[in-house]
């Protein structure tokens, strides 16, 4: 539960509520995470409070209702020091929809596959020079700096993946090319067509 750890993190310097941490998470973070959604925030602040690492208090406010106070609490600390220098073991595989995509262009045959992976790399390359500008950008914020490092070296390691498929489906893709020539294909409406 990677988010409620985070949420712990945050809690490490001072009380806050649930929109200052839904700021500082963001601000932290930064724009590869992707937004914290508020609603999500305060489920997972009502589960942390229910296991005994936050705790919860009330503050009066005189022109709007008492808002929420959240403090870590000495068994949130020990959660977050147990989970914050444990490994991180990938425990889901690598499922990604390119390997499905890379699957339906060589069943297509090799031109399908080569225009993916061209349009692929294209991708990857302006997804590069995204980051590259968001790099200059927060040049002062090390965790958002080290964020953007781990998504060049992604995108790096996934143009690398590229090569790699052209290699290894080519010969798939061109038997199953010539596998369509020789048992006829009509095109207009993808059906199957024994030959003549």
């Amino acid at each position: 539960m990677p988010l409620h750890h985070a949420v712990l993190a945050l809690l490490t310097r001072r009380p806050n509520h649930g929109y200052e941490l839904k700021a500082r998470f963001e601000e932290a973070i930064g724009p590869q995470w992707g937004g914290l959604n508020i609603g999500h925030l305060y489920q997972i602040l009502e589960r942390l409070v229910r296991d005994g690492y936050v705790s919860r208090s009330q503050v009066a406010q005189a022109d709007r209702p008492d808002k929420n106070l959240y403090t870590l609490t000495e068994a949130g600390e020990a959660e977050l020091r147990s989970w914050a220098t444990t490994a991180w073991v990938r425990v889901g595989g690598f499922r990604d929809e390119l390997f499905l995509k890379l699957l339906g262009a060589s069943a297509l045959g090799p031109q399908a596959l080569t225009t993916l992976i061209e349009a692929q790399r294209q991708t990857y390359l302006s997804e590069l020079a995204g980051l590259a500008r968001q790099r200059r950008t927060h040049a002062d914020e090390p965790l958002v700096a080290v964020l953007i490092d781990a998504a060049v070296a992604h995108t790096k390691a996934d143009l690398g993946l590229l090569d790699s498929a052209a290699q290894h489906l080519g010969p798939l893709a061109a038997a199953q090319g010539e596998a369509d020539e020789a048992g006829g294909y009509a095109g207009t409406d993808g059906a199957r067509t024994e030959s003549a």
